[in-house]
C-alpha cells in the first residue's frame, strides 16, 4: 500500500515556490523523496527555500522564472531539464489576489491577475506536457482556491479578477484532464481555503472582521494551519490517485459547505 504514495526520485517541480504554500509544499515533497525544482520570480527568497529544502535531506534546484513570460518559462524548464532529465510532477501555484470589481479594477490589474494566475498554468504546462506525453506519464495539480465557485459579499474583499482567473484555473483543468489522459497523465484542481501566508497575512488576517465571521461559518472554525494542504497535493501527486482525474478538490475545513 505504501507503494502507492511513493515519491522517491520523482522530479517535482513547483511555481510559485519562494513562499507560502509552494515553499511548504517544496519540503514536504522532499521529505517524501522528490527531487524538486523550485520556480519563483524571487531569486533571494527562493535560496531561502532551497536551504530549507537541502536541510530536509532533499535534492533540489531554483530556477528564477516569471510565469507571465514564455521565454522565461520555456528557458526555466529547459533548465529543469537539462539537470534532471524528466519532470514527472508539475505543480502550478503561482498566484496573485488584486482587489476590486470589474466597476473599479482598471485593466492593467486585470491583466496581471490573468496573467499570473491562468496565463501562467498555460505557459508552463504548455513546456511540460510534451515531457509527459512522451514518457506516457505525469501528474499536474493547479492550485486554485474557494473563490473559483464562492465569493464574498463584503466590499472589502471584492476580488473579481481573482475569482475570474482561478475559476478558470478549473476550466483548463477540465480541459487538459480529457485531452491528456490517454497519455498516462492525470491534471486536477486543488482550491484551498483560507490558509495564512504572504497573499494573506497583510490583508485578511489583518481583519478581525474577517477572521470571526470565517470561524463562525467555518464547520471547522479556524483557517488552515501551515502544512494542512500538503496532504492532498502528495496524494495528487503519487500514484494513489492513478484515478482522479479533473477534479477540484476545496481544501477548506467544510466552508464552502455552508
Amino acid at each position: 500500500m505504501n507503494k502507492l504514495f511513493d515519491l522517491t526520485d520523482k522530479v517535482v517541480v513547483i511555481t510559485g515556490a519562494s513562499s507560502g504554500l509552494g515553499a511548504d509544499a517544496a519540503v514536504a515533497f522532499a521529505e517524501s523523496g522528490a527531487k524538486v525544482a523550485l520556480l519563483a520570480r524571487r531569486k533571494e527568497k527562493l535560496e531561502e527555500v532551497k536551504q530549507n529544502v537541502l536541510s530536509s535531506g532533499g535534492e533540489c534546484i531554483a530556477v528564477t522564472c516569471d510565469v507571465e513570460d514564455e521565454t522565461s518559462v520555456k528557458n526555466a524548464i529547459s533548465e529543469v531539464l537539462a539537470h534532471f532529465g524528466t519532470i514527472d510532477v508539475l505543480i502550478n501555484n503561482a498566484g496573485i489576489a488584486v482587489r476590486g470589481g470589474v466597476d473599479t479594477l482598471t485593466v492593467e490589474n486585470w491583466d496581471k491577475a490573468l496573467n499570473t494566475n491562468l496565463r501562467g498554468v498555460f505557459l508552463v504546462s504548455k513546456y511540460v506536457v510534451p515531457t509527459m506525453k512522451a514518457k506516457k506519464y505525469g501528474k499536474i495539480v493547479n492550485i486554485a482556491s474557494i473563490n473559483a465557485v464562492i465569493a464574498d459579499k463584503d466590499h472589502t474583499f471584492i476580488r473579481h479578477s481573482y475569482n475570474a482567473s482561478k475559476a478558470g484555473i478549473h476550466g483548463l483543468t477540465v480541459g487538459m484532464a480529457c485531452s491528456y489522459a490517454e497519455y498516462g497523465i492525470t491534471v486536477n484542481t486543488v482550491g484551498p481555503g483560507f490558509f495564512e501566508s504572504e497573499m494573506t497575512a497583510g490583508t485578511l488576517f489583518k481583519s478581525d472582521t474577517f477572521l470571526t465571521n470565517h470561524n463562525t461559518q467555518n464547520p471547522t472554525s479556524r483557517p488552515g494551519r501551515r502544512g494542512e494542504l500538503n496532504g492532498t497535493l502528495l496524494y495528487l501527486s503519487s500514484d494513489a490517485s492513478s484515478y482522479v482525474q479533473g477534479q477540484l478538490i476545496l481544501v477548506d475545513g467544510g466552508l464552502t459547505l455552508i
